[in-house]
């Protein structure tokens, strides 16, 4: 799976999760049984940013952590050109990773290892608005993530 990172912030440390991401996106198509090739894009934003996207597309008037924009809801929803197929644009929340490492306890790679493993799983259609869906989407979070970035708990 190709993955393309954009950093839109002022911080450069963001990129060197690239080869993370990969490995998880590899490890999804395993998990998930995926035959197609597919790409997806990443984009690190600060929290205005997020802000407003998370605003003007989800009509919800404050930053978030995560946001996903899927190209495709059904596989007859656009034509696919040769290559890869797109699967859209996971925005991550540069300050989220960072406020949400120490509030759970891990590192920051987990946390955006974390961020980018349930956006692509939304990318792949997969949601948490109903429990049942809540209790899948988190399980392969988990069965994705943790042979790769295990959980720890710094003190």
């Amino acid at each position: 799976m190709e993955i393309i990172v954009i950093n839109q912030s002022n911080e450069k440390r963001w990129t060197r999760y690239k080869k993370d991401f990969e490995i998880i996106a590899k490890k999804a198509k395993e998990v998930l049984h995926l035959e197609n090739e597919y790409s997806a894009s990443v984009i690190f934003v600060n929290p205005d940013e997020i802000h407003e996207i998370n605003r003007d597309y989800r009509h919800i008037d404050r930053p978030t952590d995560v946001i996903s924009f899927a190209l495709k809801d059904g596989e007859d929803d656009y034509e696919m050109l040769d290559g890869a197929d797109e699967l859209g644009d996971i925005f991550i929340n540069i300050q989220a990773i960072v406020d949400q490492a120490k509030e759970y306890g891990h590192s920051m790679r987990r946390e955006v290892c974390f961020l980018f493993t349930h956006g692509l799983l939304h990318l792949l259609g997969y949601d948490h608005m109903q429990p049942e869906e809540e209790k899948e989407m988190f399980h392969l979070q988990d069965v994705i993530l943790d042979d790769i970035v295990p959980k720890k708990i710094h003190k």
